[in-house]
This record gives structure tokens, C-alpha cells and sequence, in this order.
């Protein structure tokens, strides 16, 4: 029942604030009782901060600006804040949530060319045992969105190749299991045949440098430079794969956990690439565009 959020009572208790304010927190707590009863919610003390998180995300991909979208949360932290204060909440659904910093510039998604330029070599100069292990590696960090030194971290036996997976340790040592797409699986099939002759000491590391070592993440950064038909950085092939996924209808929550970000709000910016890249198709089709 609305009745159980006691809006009323909450904006009465504001007795120091201006009407503007007032009217603009009753709206804004409005809002989210409005959005929260879709999902059969119909009492503030069943609000998670799953949902809170669910619903700032929720106003971020309808481009509410980012001044109204802190309003909005300020007014419902605030909120949360006064049941607590009354005892008839024992926990803040709003705690530890945030809005998304800044606008930012959105992460470049690469073309189809470009990818086509990255995942090829072209140049007959290259050792085999080279181009084979630069095509896997630029494999993995499209096909399974991969962080530089997520890569580099790569054991023989990180990839299963029975299931398609690959264990990760991502940041904050999270270690993370995540699908390896079948073009992936048979480009690390490939550069296998070759890595014996590079290796020069018994290590466990997928990816080797010319030297035997584990590759580092300025090595992976030297490669796609030499690959790139215009200058990109390895965290581009993160993004696209993001945004592909989006692109394709996937959940934001399993990017969220393709990609391990402990956030929401920061899978969140890939869904504004993809409604960008909606809008310029539409412009650029549309009779009446």
C-alpha cells in the first residue's frame, strides 16, 4: 500500500526547508515509490540497495541529467534517513549507492575495419609464432572483454577448452570464471603449436614475450599499436565488447559480471554508447530522420 511510504509524513517533518525543496523531494520520492511499485513492491522496508542501484541506473539510460539524477538520490537517501531516524527501518537501502561520476567522454567503440585490422597480420615479415600469439591474445581481450592485465595473468591452465571458459584474476584479486568465444579457443589452439619456441624457462604463462617471460601489459599495449590502423589502446577492444553485447540485447547485469565490475553504475556508461550508436543509425537510415 502507498500508504506504508508515508510520504506526506516525511515531507512534513522537512520544516526547515524551503517549499521548493519540499515539493521537489516529495516529487522525487514520489517517483521512486511510483517506479518501485512495478515490481510489486508496495512497502519502503522490502527497498534493497540492489534496487536503489536498479533505479539510479534506471534515470541514467533515460538522460536525466546528472545534477537531477543527485537530486533525486539526495531525496531518497534523505528519506531512508528519516524512517531510520523513526525506527520503522532498521537498515539505509541508500547506503554505499552513488551516481555515476561525471559524463565523461563515451569509450570508443572500434569499427568493423579496425577490428578486422587488429584480429589479422598482414605483414609477411612476422614470425609465425608471433603473429599466431598476437591474433590469440587480441582474441581473448574482444572476445571475452578482458582487462590488459587480466591477459597477461593467463596460466596454460586458466582455460578450459572442454567448457569454453577462462579463469581470470580480476581487480581486488576477485577471481572470476567468464565464457571464451569458439574464435578465441582455436586461435589459442594455434599460437599453442608455436609458444615452444619462445619459451626459455618452465613457466606457467599463456602469453610469452620474444624473451620466454610473461607478457606485460606494456607488451600487450606495443602489439595492438603495431596492428592498429589508427592509434586505439588495448581497453578499446573492452569497450566494444560491452557495448556489442548491449548492442545484441544482453542484460546489463551479466555484462556487469562479464566484465567484474563491482558497480553497476559503471557498466552503466556502455548503454549509453549503445542508445549513441541507435541514434546515428536512425539518423543515418531514416527517410525522415
Amino acid at each position: 500500500m502507498a500508504t506504508a511510504w508515508k510520504i506526506e509524513e516525511f515531507i512534513g517533518s522537512m520544516t526547515a526547508a524551503s517549499i521548493n525543496t519540499t515539493s521537489a523531494y516529495a516529487s522525487d520520492v514520489k517517483q521512486f515509490e511510483e517506479w518501485i511499485s512495478r515490481l510489486k513492491i508496495d512497502n519502503p522496508q522490502l527497498v534493497t540497495r540492489d534496487l536503489v542501484r536498479q533505479y539510479i541506473s534506471f534515470l541514467t539510460t533515460s538522460q536525466k541529467a546528472k545534477r537531477s539524477v543527485t537530486r533525486k538520490l539526495a531525496a531518497i537517501r534523505r528519506y531512508f534517513a528519516w524512517h531510520i531516524r523513526n525506527g520503522t527501518l532498521k537498515t539505509d537501502p541508500t547506503t554505499g549507492v552513488r551516481t555515476p561520476s561525471g559524463t565523461g567522454r563515451l569509450p570508443k567503440v572500434l569499427t568493423k575495419e579496425q577490428l578486422n585490422a587488429l584480429l589479422s597480420c598482414s605483414d609477411p615479415d612476422v614470425p609465425e609464432w608471433k603473429s599466431s600469439r598476437d591474433t590469440a591474445l587480441i582474441e581473448l581481450l574482444y572476445g571475452s572483454g578482458l582487462r590488459v592485465s587480466e591477459v597477461c595473468s593467463i596460466d596454460l591452465d586458466s582455460i578450459n577448452d572442454r567448457n569454453n571458459t577462462v579463469i581470470v584474476m580480476g581487480k581486488g584479486s576477485k577471481q572470476r570464471q567468464i565464457p571464451v568465444s569458439e574464435p578465441s579457443v582455436l586461435a589459442v589452439k594455434e599460437w599453442l603449436k608455436f609458444r615452444h619456441e619462445v619459451v626459455c624457462q618452465e613457466t606457467y604463462a599463456l602469453f610469452l614475450n620474444a624473451r620466454g617471460h610473461r607478457l606485460a601489459p606494456r607488451d600487450v599495449r606495443r602489439i595492438i599499436d603495431e596492428r592498429a590502423l589508427t592509434p586505439t589502446h588495448p581497453h578499446a577492444l573492452r569497450h566494444t565488447y560491452a557495448t556489442h553485447l548491449l548492442d545484441n540485447g544482453a542484460d546489463l547485469r551479466a555484462v556487469q559480471e562479464l566484465l567484474g565490475h563491482s558497480d553497476v553504475a559503471t557498466t552503466q556508461r556502455y548503454t549509453q554508447v549503445s542508445k549513441e550508436r541507435l541514434k546515428s543509425a536512425y539518423g543515418a537510415s531514416h527517410p525522415r530522420a
